[in-house]
């Protein structure tokens, strides 16, 4: 009896284990916060949230400070002249994956009153962060946060 008991509670558990993973991979969320100027720097960031996306993770930008100006309708050049090796841009990225991928993007709640602008000046499907839904969506115990 205690040995029957023992594999059966040693199944439960193994089949327990092996569950997680793939639980965990369905709902897998990433929020990759962007702040740096440098365009090489906003570019990786695309390419590394768009692969994130390729293996399965639910995806949201947010963008600060001088990066946040990749999502401006009347971009800086920084943001929308291709770079090596395949002539991507950072905003090219960026509305590929809010288009066809359905990452959200937003940025931050101070951005637009800092510059003096309202949600018009952003590229479509861009809005203004919440800070108080952002900030529980970065605690969430399944997303992983990615900053640059």
């Amino acid at each position: 009896m205690k040995k029957t008991l023992l594999a059966t509670t040693f199944s439960l558990a193994a089949l327990t284990l092996a569950a997680l993973p793939a639980a965990a991979e369905g709902q897998r969320k990433l929020i990759t916060i962007l702040t740096a100027p440098e365009p090489q720097t906003q570019l990786m960031a695309m390419v590394l949230t768009m692969n994130a996306v390729a293996k399965g993770a639910e995806a949201q930008v947010l963008l600060c400070g001088p990066a946040a100006d990749i999502a401006l309708k009347e971009a800086p050049e920084s943001a929308t002249a291709g770079q090596a090796p395949k002539g991507a841009s950072p905003q090219g990225l960026l509305k590929m994956m809010v288009e066809k991928q359905n990452v959200k993007a937003e940025v931050c709640a101070i951005y637009l009153p800092g510059k003096g602008a309202d949600a018009s000046v952003l590229m479509d499907g861009v809005t203004a962060a919440k800070p108080d839904v952002m900030g529980a969506e970065l605690i969430a115990d399944d997303t992983t946060v990615m900053s640059f």
